[in-house]
């Protein structure tokens, strides 16, 4: 059939055996389904044992932003099934966001226009001010 794991980029995809999943109560309200139906989902991955990561940069970029185990808990839906395809999604949001390589900025300087603008707008700003002064004696 298919391959049986969670999808996360091109080049990580996580064996599901690899992720823990525990099941509690969800507690609040929703009377006795509440109190007896375990549809709280908390997933766990731990980062540093899987072989999900072919490159050892992935690997240390997601240790550096989330830690060396990634834990997700569920409890929106009172179906445990719906609250596992989320805990999933989160898992997957959460490490495509660690694995996101930041763009180095580049210091810019400001355009000759930009700068001529700036000066004019100061120089009426201050022309603005002056003739709201009092006429000094030798004018």
């Amino acid at each position: 059939m298919g391959d049986d794991r969670l999808v996360v980029t091109d080049a990580v995809r996580i064996p599901r055996f690899e992720l823990n999943e525990s099941f509690t109560a969800s507690g609040g309200p929703g009377g006795q389904h509440a109190n007896k139906a375990a549809t709280r989902v908390e997933l766990t991955f731990d980062v540093t044992t899987s072989s999900a990561f072919r490159r050892v940069t992935d690997r240390t970029r997601v240790v550096e932003r989330l830690g060396e185990i990634v834990r997700v808990v569920v409890d929106d839906e009172r179906s445990q099934l719906r609250n596992r395809t989320l805990a999933e999604q989160r898992l997957v949001e959460k490490l495509q966001g660690a694995l996101r390589v930041q763009r180095t900025r580049r210091p810019t300087k400001p355009t000759r226009g930009s700068q001529r603008r700036r000066l004019a707008g100061k120089a009426r700003r201050s022309e603005l001010k002056q003739q709201r002064r009092r006429p000094r004696h030798d004018e």
